[in-house]
């Protein structure tokens, strides 16, 4: 296929066309076929072979891409272009890697829109995945008809995004949103995944309660494997579980507080397994966004996403939509 030039758009598919949604994981990546209206017509998913480096991890998304586009061509449809939501952090220009973790090895620096249009044959546009998260809950979630929203995934990482004029900022250098590396009380001197200490990621994410709670353990007691462990010792009664959860809660509300501030949200929406973990995490959440906002915004609603597992996907293909220019 022909390629636009360097800084020139691509070109824009038509609103009614169905357009594909890849979802690129640390563990799992996932393709999704949409038609016009938003409707899934087909799904695939496997696991990201993330440790076998970004060539695989590329190639497995592509596989994945020709699944579900087969389906699509048994009922007749075309599919006009490609939208991915992937973990790490996307250049401005939305094509390639900018930054990423080690829960994708190689990952930085990896030309990701112009690999997949080499393979699929399509324009392809990029976001990071909580970016993509947020544009799939502004299109068709709890996040619909919004001008102005915050959005949060807590799991095994703390991401963030926002959206001004109903649409997702990325920021001079595609890392709006981080609220993950907010700096907040509670996290002093905790190590925090990006190098640094003293972020939310390194109080509030589940692989950091669960080293608080496992820290905590008496010599000779069974320290907690995962955050499932430690939801399960809070239900039962443990003060630590419930004081470790409470904590990572407090930080992330108390960050929130200062984006929904700075910002005037109409809507903050969550999402992730970490707001499974019981209710001294939510209700610890809500208790700060409350205690540290101005009066004037008590209001704004903090409110679970609506979309589940198709959220990235579908903002993905959307932002394709919105971001392609029509072919001349």
């Amino acid at each position: 296929m022909t390629h636009p030039a360097e800084g020139e758009p691509s070109p824009r598919p038509a609103d009614g066309a169905a357009l594909l949604g890849i979802d690129i994981g640390g563990t799992k990546t996932v393709a999704v076929l949409f038609d016009g209206g938003r409707r899934v017509l087909s799904r695939a998913q496997t696991a990201t072979p993330a440790a076998e480096g970004p060539d695989a991890v590329v190639a497995a998304a592509a596989q994945l891409a020709d699944i579900v586009r087969a389906a699509g061509r048994a009922q007749g449809l075309r599919v006009a272009a490609a939208g991915v939501g992937t973990a790490g952090v996307v250049a401005p220009d939305g094509r390639t890697i900018a930054a990423a973790t080690d829960a994708l090895p190689g990952w930085a620096g990896t030309p990701l829109a112009a690999r997949l249009e080499d393979v699929l044959g399509l324009p392809v546009a990029v976001l990071g995945d909580v970016q993509a998260f947020l544009a799939g809950e502004l299109s068709a979630g709890a996040a619909a008809g919004a001008h102005t929203a915050v959005g949060v995934m807590a799991g095994t990482g703390i991401g963030g995004a926002l959206a001004v004029g109903g649409r997702v900022l990325t920021g001079a250098h595609g890392a709006t949103g981080h609220l993950g590396h907010v700096p907040v009380p509670g996290a002093e001197r905790l190590p925090c995944p990006c190098g640094r200490t003293g972020h939310v990621e390194a109080v509030a994410s589940g692989p950091a309660m669960t080293r608080l709670l496992r820290a905590a353990a008496p010599d000779g007691q069974r320290a907690p494997d995962d955050l499932r462990a430690v939801a399960a010792a809070a239900e039962a009664g443990d003060e630590e579980a419930r004081a470790v959860l409470t904590r990572g809660g407090t930080a992330l509300g108390t960050a929130l507080a200062g984006i929904v501030s700075a910002l005037d949200p109409d809507v903050v929406v969550l999402a992730g397994g970490v707001l499974e973990s019981g209710r001294w995490y939510g209700e610890a959440l809500h208790r700060a966004v409350a205690e540290h906002t101005l009066p004037l915004l008590h209001g704004v609603p903090v409110v679970r996403a609506a979309l589940g597992a198709d959220a990235v996907a579908l903002g993905a293909a959307e932002h394709a939509r919105e971001t392609l220019r029509p072919r001349a």
